[in-house]
């Protein structure tokens, strides 16, 4: 058994984690660095990454910060020098950067025709751009060069599958890293290392900061009708927990899905698979 469980050990590898100073992106640098990789926290606030990688310390992780922007090339790849310089190669990249805003959620005081291009823009750009496409390029380019291969997980959302009322960016961007995902993982086989492999996680609901002035009022902290709605939907009957995503990206990153590439996988309570019926 013991050797069985082998195969999901990260022991000798280096992950970096795009919006590592997030809630979900501290769950899974965390349980990434559990699983025995080097950790390389990325935020755009170089205090999220500090406080995360404090945090992963004291879990006896081996672990450093770096400030990102991972909508600016050039922060893309000075971060990525850094990484190099310091742990010598990188094997698993986490694309954990992204993220909704009001600008692009429609609301009684903002109708879908009255939303602003500049909104609409930065969270498709964050979620797609920075979310997936960049780092990947950057990192990507190095990672191809081991002759192990490596692994790239993209994060998505149920959004990309059953877009949801008021989040029209967010829902077109998602779609689009499904569609991405797919594509890298065909492009990096074929053209470069069959054994770098792209795929993706799909989270259903979790609480976050981000989400929260959607599923609960700020007043009373009660659900709103959204969040009852969501709960309902949900065969397990609960939000996620960040900790729930941990599974699937130490399989994902780990030898443990060696035949595993172009695949988004659903962690999600059943919401997908839940007719409402």
């Amino acid at each position: 058994m013991g050797k069985n469980l082998d195969i999901f050990s990260l022991k000798g590898r280096t992950a970096v984690i795009t919006g590592g100073g997030g809630v979900l992106g501290g769950a899974i640098a965390s349980g990434l660095g559990i699983a025995g990789a080097a950790i390389a926290v990325c935020d755009i606030i170089m205090e999220k990454a500090e406080e995360a990688a404090e945090g992963l310390k004291a879990d006896g992780v081996n672990v450093k910060p770096y400030k990102m922007d991972v909508l600016n090339r050039e922060s893309i790849q000075k971060c990525c020098d850094g990484i190099y310089s310091d742990f010598k190669h990188v094997d698993i990249l986490v694309n954990g950067a992204g993220g909704n805003m009001k600008d692009a959620t429609t609301s009684k005081e903002l109708s879908f025709f009255d939303l602003p291009l500049e909104g609409l823009e930065k969270v498709i750009g964050l979620n797609l751009f920075g979310g997936a496409i960049l780092p990947s390029q950057v990192f990507g380019r190095k990672m191809v060069e081991k002759e192990e291969g490596g692994s790239i997980i993209n994060i998505s959302s149920m959004n990309a599958f059953r877009p949801l009322t008021r989040i029209p960016g967010y829902s077109a961007a998602k779609a689009a890293v499904n569609n991405f995902t797919q594509w890298l993982s065909v492009h990096m086989a074929q053209e470069y290392n069959k054994k770098l492999r792209v795929n993706a996680i799909a989270p259903g609901f979790f609480m976050t900061e981000q989400n929260r002035y959607l599923l609960t009022e700020k007043e009373t902290g009660k659900l709103t009708s959204r969040g009852e709605t969501i709960i309902k939907h949900t065969p397990m009957g609960e939000f996620g927990n960040p900790d729930d995503l941990v599974g699937a990206v130490v399989w994902l990153a780990s030898d443990a899905s060696r035949f595993v590439t172009g695949t988004v996988v659903k962690v999600d309570g059943g919401f997908s698979a839940f007719s409402g019926v």
